[in-house]
């Protein structure tokens, strides 16, 4: 389980988060809806452990541990996963040589054993096939020249690999298609679990028929405004934001 508890955090004097408070049970998906600037990829930031992003109060537990105490590299080990809206091209860096130093990291982090070559290379090739991914992408540089849907579904593969606790997706379903939409999302519902919690950050609704959430919470002015089910993703999308803003006045 995931509880945040009062989140005030800055980046060069400018509040972002002002008191957030968030819970998200066990094996739990929830939504976090809202407009742009209100704060929504800064907590998936803050949570993962980027730098220049200043808290001033609050906690994040993880299982009970307080993980803004860790460094990002202790918080992936402690099963924190955050796919990005832009993930990036790393050019000099081969996929599967990435996939593979990350993969044993983590085991070695959670004193597991490093899986033989045959091994992970069996591991991956069944992820890939879940998530259609083309053979030609692992050959080739991580992210280096794929489209958008290429690169989510390349984080989809990362996490279905690295197994972690809590997931955060920070917008997965921006710049893909219908088709790419529906693979990432089966890639993301075949990893529920009840010991897998999921943050999925996103505009829209569209994402939510294909994840369909358990909790919709809406964000408005760095903090949670209201809380409710998945119907409430269905009223934002008829009525939009424009009464939370209101509130969080």
């Amino acid at each position: 389980m995931i509880e945040i508890k009062n989140l005030v955090v800055q980046i060069e004097d400018n509040r972002i988060l002002n008191g957030l408070s968030l819970t998200v049970n066990d094996g739990e998906v929830a939504a976090i809806m809202g407009p742009n600037g209100s704060g929504k990829s800064t907590l998936s930031y803050v949570i993962a452990g980027k730098e220049d992003y200043e808290v001033l109060d609050g906690e994040i537990l993880l299982d009970g541990e307080n993980i803004l105490e860790m460094s990002p590299d202790e918080r992936a080990a402690a099963g924190v996963f955050l796919a990005f809206q832009y993930p990036l091209e790393i050019p000099g860096v081969g996929t599967m040589t990435f996939l593979k130093a990350t993969l044993n990291a983590q085991r070695k982090a959670r004193g597991e054993g490093e899986l033989s070559t045959p091994d992970f290379i069996r591991k991956v090739n069944a992820a890939a096939d879940k998530l259609e991914i083309n053979k030609d992408m692992l050959k080739r540089a991580l992210n280096v020249g794929f489209s958008g849907g290429e690169k989510k579904r390349m984080e989809i593969l990362q996490m279905a690999l690295l197994e972690p606790k809590f997931c955060v997706l920070d917008e997965t379903d921006s710049g893909l298609d219908i088709d790419a939409l529906r693979i990432v999302s089966e890639g993301v519902n075949a990893l529920r679990a009840q010991g897998r919690s999921f943050l999925v950050i996103t505009h829209y609704q569209r994402l939510l028929n294909h994840i369909v959430p358990d909790t919709v919470h809406v964000m408005s002015q760095g903090r949670i405004v209201k809380s409710g089910g998945k119907e409430l993703a269905l009223e934002l999308e008829a009525s939009g934001y424009a009464e939370y803003r209101t509130e969080a006045a």
